[in-house]
């Protein structure tokens, strides 16, 4: 269905009655009762939100080589290298417009690596705009749009309060054609294994989402956004009636931060490692339900042993609110905001009790002290920090981390034509465990006549003597 100022096709409206006084809100929710209301329209809805979701175009400068004018051939047939050939690349995608002085959001995806960002309203005006701040683990970035004009809002619901089989609108700019509204339910909740995300936790949608709907809203009956469009399940590059939005509640946390001039969007540290419940897991542990996030490892120190938490202990609700899984769990914990507490409900051995859990930022257990390492050894040239849980965070790592990790690698050094790569951790070196830089940078310093590095890379341990 395509949507401009003109007319709206299509659209028919499965209405709510009015909510009675007292009344909860699951008791407002109902059929259809006659055909008079199978006719109501949604384009006054539409006409009240259209101005607040916008076209986000990205360009992207890049250079292109053709290979054989790398020929010695050519080199001295022109008596010079040819010079490399730019071009431009142009995404498309979708946003909404969160605040009144022209604060946009829209997926970090839309936006990735662009050099200019245009925003173009749904009555026909452009305008540039800037990153304020974006985080590839959620998949969301925000913008600010260059103009001291306001801006028509879209108000932000609360995805808690979103259940399966809601009616929603989606609206977004598929393919690039305009801006176009499309109508479904929500037709499941709390989905994870989607995409590439920290936060595997979204609402599922039969409102038909294509490509450049990424960005766009999901909004419900009363006007307000509940999500922002993000990926669909397809196999043909097409809707299939299964699309997914981050919710609104993650949204609202993130703009929140970015209001405050936070430069990324930082989760708090538990402290803990966790693992789904599978069916076995639950009915060892007395479970009635395979649900919940199981602790595998609580972290000396961290906020989680401060708690209480064990190993082998279940994570089975958040403030009231029931956890399905992992994903789930780090889901609610970041909504809930830094400097807050929370109440999980923890399940051991059958027996529910309660816990209560201050949320903070990752904290930098030792400073870390960036070295770039030099001398006649296999480590030469590269740039080496001490880990810690705000380093991990910062660099996409497990809190957990240990040792010492490689930042960055000067390119013909020693380092980069052994095969060192960045964020490889060294673990030990000459049978010596490595805690620190200086640590490294004292062994190194004592040349042996060969070197045997231990690494973790990726979550698999390397050994290797140079000589």
């Amino acid at each position: 269905m395509i949507f401009n100022r003109s007319r709206v096709l299509g659209l028919v409206l499965v209405a709510s009655l009015l909510p009675a006084a007292g009344m909860r809100a699951e008791e407002t929710k109902t059929v259809p009762q006659s055909a008079a209301e199978m006719q109501l329209s949604f384009a006054p809805l539409v006409k009240q939100t259209s101005n607040s979701v916008v076209n986000v175009y990205a360009e992207r400068i890049v250079q292109r080589r053709s290979p054989v004018f790398d020929d010695p051939f050519f080199e001295q047939f022109f008596g010079q290298r040819m010079p490399n050939r730019t071009e431009k690349q142009s995404s498309l995608g979708s946003g909404v417009i969160a605040t009144a002085d022209g604060m946009v959001i829209t997926n970090n995806h839309v936006i990735e690596g662009a050099d200019d960002i245009k925003v173009a309203l749904a009555d026909g005006r452009e305008y540039p705009c800037e990153v304020v701040m974006k985080d590839e683990r959620v998949d969301l970035a925000v913008l600010r749009i260059k103009s001291r004009d306001r801006f028509a809002a879209l108000t932000i619901g609360n995805s808690d309060q979103v259940e399966v089989g809601d009616l929603v609108l989606a609206i977004g700019n598929p393919f690039g054609v305009g801006q176009t509204v499309t109508s479904g339910i929500v037709s499941a909740l709390a989905r994870n294994q989607v995409v590439k995300s920290e936060f595997g936790f979204f609402i599922q949608t039969d409102a038909a989402i294509n490509p450049g709907n990424s960005g766009g809203a999901l909004m419900n009956m009363k006007g307000e956004l509940i999500g922002i469009n993000t990926a669909i399940f397809s196999r043909g590059g097409g809707s299939n009636g299964v699309g997914f939005a981050i919710p609104a509640n993650l949204v609202k946390a993130f703009l929140n931060a970015a209001e405050r001039g936070a430069t990324s969007f930082e989760r708090p540290y538990i402290g803990a490692t966790f693992e789904p419940v599978t069916s076995e897991v639950a009915s060892a542990l007395g479970l009635t339900r395979a649900r919940g996030a199981l602790i595998v490892k609580v972290v000396d120190g961290g906020p989680a042993a401060k708690a209480g938490l064990k190993p082998g202990e279940v994570i089975t609700a958040v403030n009231g609110i029931e956890v399905e899984h992992p994903d789930a769990l780090g889901y609610r914990l970041a909504t809930a905001g830094l400097g807050t507490s929370v109440t999980l409900e923890v399940m051991d051995n059958g027996e529910k009790s309660a816990v209560k859990l201050s949320l903070a930022g990752p904290p930098e257990t030792q400073p870390r002290d960036e070295r770039l390492l030099k001398g006649n050894n296999p480590l030469a040239g590269a740039l080496v920090a001490n880990l810690s849980p705000r380093l991990a965070d910062e660099l996409h790592l497990p809190s957990d981390l240990k040792g010492v990790i490689i930042l960055r690698i000067k390119g013909g050094s020693p380092a980069d034509d052994v095969g060192f790569r960045p964020s490889d951790i060294v673990l030990s070196l000459n049978g010596t465990a490595i805690d620190s830089t200086a640590t490294l940078e004292a062994q190194l310093g004592q040349d042996q006549g060969f070197w045997q590095v231990e690494i973790n890379r990726g979550g698999q341990i390397f050994r290797q003597i140079f000589r």
